[in-house]
């Protein structure tokens, strides 16, 4: 790969910052294959790329994430689908995905309506299967160790051959010591490279202390996923991807409601009723993940009103009533979670119960440790604490 030393952006964070470029003394690590990247593009692609690459050596599958405003909105290995996560992922004319489409398709589906205008990363080639199930959706742009001739072909003709492919030298290492400015000050701090594996997961400190493989797996997803999220962050993981990710907020147990929240979601979207949504032929993709996600929250009642339910389906919907909705969400079980810092109060636990949450990893540290573990143990809980710290800004 051909390295060039500067690269000049279509504008900044804003289109008034005019004056905007990425440069790196060795060469910049990537190349854009088709179209111009923009200044955040290259914030979610970078971030983007270190969490596959990362979660992919951890779980030994190929693994994507979907990225919004440099934090994931969703990430997942390449496990296979059955027919429901079809369904609910809108994947359904993908006929025969490889284990790199299947981890895309996973990550996207996690919050769908939040990868809408995403950034890509896979962890490996992107092949003609993953970017067929890309081409019909919203997204910005695509960074992957390399590309097939017909993935390539098929990826430039989105957005009117503007979508963005960038291809990223796998075997880069970044220096130890990262910088950057802000006001006219330079921050530096070493890099974090502070090993996520089953390792992490040893100090087992409630009652419960059985962590079975797929729990193992899925608190690594969800490390990993936190180590590129902005902070606060908590995440919900199940069944090898994030199915609710809680980035940004100031409050830990914000983090935690949100990303449960999320998770109910992606929970509900599995229900008959919503898989069975008689959308009109002509409605397309992203308005059918706006008008699920309507559906299934509280404001369905303005979704089935008199002119507004023609204009998406065939026929009204049967509303979902709240004790179908509890039954369903009661049904969860063997979700995991892990927190990019220690939780201070038991609330988080409380909350993320109502969830289906089994199994905890958090580094610990609370001067409340104990009501926290306490918490645990009244639901069953197996909570780990990894002494790492993810925070991530």
């Amino acid at each position: 790969m051909e390295r060039v030393r500067e690269l000049p952006l279509k504008y900044g964070c804003n289109p008034h910052q005019g004056e905007a470029r990425v440069s790196a003394p060795g060469g910049l690590p990537f190349a854009v294959r088709n179209g111009r990247p923009g200044y955040i593009n290259l914030l979610d692609a970078l971030n983007a790329w270190q969490l596959v690459r990362e979660l992919s050596a951890a779980c030994g599958l190929p693994a994507a994430a979907s990225f919004k405003h440099v934090s994931p909105a969703g990430a997942a290995v390449g496990l296979p689908l059955d027919d429901i996560d079809r369904r609910a992922l809108r994947a359904e004319a993908v006929l025969d995905p490889s284990p790199v489409a299947c981890a895309y398709i996973r990550a996207r589906g996690a919050d769908r309506l939040s990868s809408f205008g995403d950034f890509v990363a896979l962890s490996d080639v992107c092949d003609a299967s993953t970017a067929a199930f890309l081409r019909r959706e919203v997204s910005d742009g695509i960074i992957a160790p390399g590309y097939t001739d017909e993935a390539l072909t098929i990826l430039r003709g989105k957005r009117g051959g503007n979508y963005v492919v960038l291809e990223i030298d796998p075997a880069f290492e970044p220096p130890a010591v990262e910088r950057r400015e802000v006001f006219g000050v330079t921050f530096e701090q070493a890099r974090s490279t502070a090993r996520i594996d089953e390792d992490c997961l040893r100090n087992v400190v409630t009652a419960r202390k059985a962590l079975p493989p797929e729990a193992a797996r899925d608190l690594i997803v969800a490390l990993v996923t936190l180590r590129y999220t902005q902070s606060n962050s908590v995440c919900l993981a199940f069944g090898g991807q994030a199915v609710g990710v809680g980035a940004g907020q100031q409050s830990r147990l914000h983090c935690t409601r949100l990303a449960a929240d999320k998770a109910d979601l992606w929970r509900l979207r599995r229900h008959p009723k919503a898989l069975a949504l008689p959308f009109l032929p002509e409605v397309g993709r992203p308005a059918r993940d706006n008008a699920t996600e309507q559906y299934l929250g509280p404001d369905a009642g303005e979704l089935l009103a008199d002119g507004v339910w023609q204009t998406l389906f065939a026929e009204r919907p049967e509303p979902l009533a709240a004790d179908e909705r509890a039954v369903w969400l009661a049904a969860t079980d063997g979700v995991s979670l892990a927190s990019d810092a220690f939780f201070p109060f038991g609330d988080s636990i409380e909350r993320a119960a109502r969830s289906g949450v089994r199994y905890v990893a958090e580094p610990g540290g609370s001067v409340r440790d104990a009501e926290v573990i306490a918490a645990c143990d009244r639901y069953g809980m197996a909570m780990a604490f990894t002494g790492m710290r993810l925070f991530h800004h």
